[in-house]
């Protein structure tokens, strides 16, 4: 494993105008050597021209949030981080990679959740690069293998939860999406360690049923939730209607035998669980006859 090793080289200013100088000195020399005739100060004039603009060649640029890998011959040189105008050795080759922060958002996968429903589910993912050796020689096309990896995360995350949880207290994918977020980088970050890369935020950014399922499925959440709902009125009908005997026996009201008692439970919870208004129906005998 390749590890990232910092060298930022020469400040370039200087170097610049010490090759600017003798660039200038060179021509100057080449002037001199051609009117007096010296051969040999011509052929050093020469000389220190080529050398004068072969280490200009060694000057580059680093820009914020920018890295230059430098490397001789294949042989991995260092990293050079110091944003300005840097030098190094000219013969070394000078890639440049970039520290800022991306995001990259994977496409709508179909997979199968926990359940074996077909869901239709995509992230994005924020991330940088923080080992440039790595990203650079431990891979081979680190972003390409941010994608591949991020997506291969995403697809293990849907396979081991179910969509919707059949069971109190059983995490799922749509009703915690924080847990969800939060597992999703940890298991990219684990996927990308040897390529340098830093997972910031993972978070789900579509969820939903396959087209096929989708109307069936809904059905099934609108079942649920009329069960649960009456489940809530008939609790509450219940706690209403005990209240009810409870207040006409403590004030005296009237007295209930044990069927007008269950006759007038029932007629109150028609009323207090049924879906429409009540209607009135007028006993003109009694309740025995």
């Amino acid at each position: 494993m390749i590890r990232e090793k910092e060298f930022n080289g020469r400040p370039g200013l200087g170097m610049l105008l010490l090759f600017l100088v003798l660039f200038l000195g060179s021509i100057a020399g080449l002037i001199y050597s051609v009117r007096t005739g010296l051969g040999l100060g011509l052929l050093a004039s020469v000389l220190l021209m080529v050398g004068a603009i072969l280490g200009e060649a060694g000057l580059f640029v680093v820009n914020p949030n920018q890295a230059k890998v430098l490397q001789l011959f294949g042989d991995y040189v260092g990293t050079a981080r110091m944003p300005g105008l840097r030098w190094a050795n000219p013969f070394y080759s000078k890639k440049g990679i970039s520290m800022r922060t991306r995001n990259f958002e994977t496409g709508k996968l179909k997979v199968n959740d926990k359940a074996g429903n077909p869901i239709e589910i995509a992230a994005v993912v924020v991330w940088k690069v923080v080992d440039t050796a790595e990203a650079l020689f431990n891979v081979d096309d680190y972003i390409n293998f941010v994608q591949v990896q991020s997506e291969s995360a995403l697809r293990n995350l849907a396979t081991r939860f179910p969509y919707v949880a059949d069971q109190e207290g059983e995490m799922d994918l749509s009703g915690h999406t924080a847990e969800m977020s939060v597992g999703l980088a940890k298991e990219i970050q684990e996927r990308l360690e040897q390529a340098g890369v830093a997972v910031l935020e993972a978070r789900i950014s579509h969820l939903a049923y396959s087209p096929e399922i989708a109307s069936a499925m809904l059905q099934r959440q609108q079942a649920s939730a009329v069960v649960a709902a009456r489940a809530k009125i008939v609790e509450g009908a219940v706690g209403m209607v005990e209240h009810a005997l409870a207040g006409l026996s403590a004030r005296g009201v009237v007295e209930l035998d044990p069927e007008r008692r269950a006759a007038m439970v029932s007629n109150l919870l028609v009323v207090l669980c049924g879906g429409g208004h009540p209607q009135p129906v007028v006993n003109v005998g009694s309740l025995y006859h």
